[in-house]
């Protein structure tokens, strides 16, 4: 059957003149998470993830998707509209080299591209002798007639009880910066930038409290912020004091237009902003500075009053969590709980926490065979029991006003089997490994992430996926710009970031392991570090592991110390904090293992 958007955006090229066309998933902020206009990819191919490229040709189209979302891909992409690829293997831009002739003109949307990302399609069409074509409008806005509305959620005020410092100190810090390298403005436009920067949360985007919104930071500490005047609460302005300058979205080009015609040298991050406002920068006559958003840094390494907010919301979501198990250990045995149900369950346990706004992301709640897709999403038509003899995996967050919380828990359902056992200890060591890590001021996580990997590696095992991303404080579930994974990654790890510490083992059609604690990053004094500062984790998440999955006699003494420790800890943190029935299982699963 012909893919009807597909059709129409076919026709729609033709009438622009076009042959080709990219889509990515992302909007012109460059969202991981969008709001429900910006799902231009799933309004043409179906694919829902939160990750991926599609590429349109008059007689050929195809799809992108990283390892995570392989299988998700297949399920949900007609195959016989397009061809479907794995970007690690096969990426998008060299696809384009190799399919586009010179007689391709091949649209983009200017608004949705990095400059980065741009370079590389533009080398590809460059090798096939193709035109690369910007379009405004976006031709898929032209022919998505249901297309939702821009979002207007409400902006508010992040107060000082949670950011622990003031915007005004935030942005004296950057603009100090900003003179040395002789830096009249910055554009900002990474909304969680904006947010941190601003101490301001919104509620444009599903699961994060993002304002979608454009700022430019002048070397002065003043803030030209450009919104929809229907996101602004009542106090904002108060709130965000006099030298916070609210202006409607469409006064964002005249601004840039005059920072070009005073010659400005204007920072842009060419990783986050999108080419279109680039090349407005360059007509205009700015001198553009590309360099890292100034804000991404110094948000990634929480205060201390950050970091007191994130044990505390991990707190109450421990106690949610624990809730959610031990229902699940007396429920889940008589084979009648859903994926579905079990998910409904755990995010009704959240919600009844203080300080809980919404999940971090949609709950991911596998069972069988859909644990082994990696970024599965239960759905009435693929929604399993959870059924004696397979393991379940849970993967689950929330959004407190003090602190964002992510955390996956496998667990057995009746009797697991020998080789699930194996495959769930040695994902544990490997989860032991990098929680203990103690490492030298300037390590990165790319150099961490083999400790993750080594004892699957060992086994002939390996994983698809990173080993760690950064969180945000109230704020992006994923966030920048360190991380732990197997690509070069040359940010350092430094005191305060907050990261995740989740390795895994997936068998396809049979079961998947992922075992996700949160840590912070601090200094290491329990070592007398004879050349440079050392620092070290703590882990900031407090549920136990499924004691029927760990074979004990795997475990080095080291790590029987380390899970024992840490159970111990999860008991002293929750047992006054759970309900009489809670605390009974969480008493027998934090007992010591010898």
């Amino acid at each position: 059957m012909a893919h009807h958007p597909l059709m129409a955006l076919r026709a729609e090229l033709d009438r622009q003149r076009l042959t080709g066309f990219v889509v990515p998933h992302t909007d012109e902020y460059q969202n991981e998470y969008l709001p429900p206009c910006a799902e231009r990819l799933a309004w043409l191919t179906g694919f829902t993830g939160s990750a991926g490229t599609a590429i349109v040709f008059r007689h050929k189209a195809a799809v992108f998707v990283d390892g995570r979302y392989t299988l998700q891909v297949a399920e949900q992409v007609d195959e016989t509209s397009f061809l479907l690829h794995n970007s690690g293997e096969t990426p998008p831009h060299e696809w384009l080299s190799r399919h586009a002739t010179s007689a391709d003109r091949i649209g983009y949307d200017p608004w949705l591209h990095t400059p980065q990302e741009l370079e590389r399609f533009q080398k590809a069409s460059d090798r096939a002798g193709a035109q690369l074509v910007p379009c405004s409008p976006n031709p898929i806005d032209h022919v998505w007639h249901d297309r939702p509305q821009k979002p207007v959620g409400l902006i508010k005020p992040h107060l000082p009880v949670f950011s622990g410092q003031s915007s005004q100190s935030k942005r004296e810090t950057l603009v100090r910066k900003f003179s040395e390298d002789r830096i009249d403005a910055a554009i900002i436009s990474a909304p969680d930038s904006i947010a941190w920067l601003l101490n301001i949360r919104g509620s444009d985007v599903p699961h994060t409290p993002l304002p979608l919104c454009q700022a430019i930071l002048y070397a002065t500490g003043r803030v030209a912020l450009f919104v929809d005047q229907k996101k602004i609460s009542p106090g904002l302005q108060a709130h965000l004091g006099p030298d916070i300058s609210l202006a409607p979205p469409e006064e964002f080009e005249p601004a840039l237009q005059q920072l070009g015609k005073d010659g400005n040298r204007v920072l842009c991050d060419p990783a986050k902003t999108n080419s279109w406002v680039f090349s407005i920068l360059t007509r205009g006559g700015a001198h553009l500075i590309h360099s890292d958003d100034p804000c991404a840094l110094p948000k990634a390494c929480k205060n201390p009053v950050e970091i007191t907010g994130a044990y505390a919301a991990h707190q109450r979501d421990g106690v949610a969590m624990c809730q959610f198990l031990a229902w699940l250990a007396r429920e889940a045995s008589k084979g009648h709980v859903t994926e579905l149900e079990a998910a409904e369950y755990l995010d009704a346990c959240r919600r009844k926490q203080a300080m809980w706004e919404d999940c971090s992301f949609p709950t991911i709640s596998g069972a069988g065979s859909n644990g082994a897709i990696v970024h599965y999403h239960s759905t009435p038509e693929t929604n399993r029991h959870l059924e004696p003899g397979t393991l379940y995996l849970v993967d689950s967050g929330g959004q407190y006003l003090d602190g964002t919380t992510d955390i996956t828990r496998t667990l057995a359902i009746g009797c697991p089997s020998d080789e699930q056992r194996d495959r769930y200890t040695r994902v544990l060591q490997g989860h032991i490994a990098l929680a203990t890590a103690r490492f030298p001021e300037g390590t990165t996580g790319s150099q961490l992430d083999a400790l993750a990997r080594a004892p699957l590696w060992a086994q002939g095992l390996d994983y698809d996926h990173g080993t760690g991303h950064g969180v945000g404080s109230f704020l992006g579930v994923h966030e920048g710009p360190q991380r732990i994974a197997k690509t070069a990654n040359a940010v350092a790890l430094k005191p305060g970031m907050i990261v995740s510490n989740e390795p895994g083992y997936y068998k396809t059609g049979a079961y998947g392991i992922r075992l996700e604690n949160l840590v912070v990053v601090v200094k290491d004094e329990s070592i007398k570090a004879f050349t440079r500062p050392f620092l070290a984790f703590d882990t900031l998440t407090v549920v136990p592991f499924e004691r029927a999955l760990i074979v004990t006699e795997v475990l080095s003494l080291k790590e029987r110390e380390w899970v024992d420790t840490y159970h111990a800890r999860v008991w002293k943190c929750l047992q006054s904090e759970v309900d009489t029935d809670t605390r009974a299982w969480l008493e027998q699963v934090t007992q010591p293992m010898t």
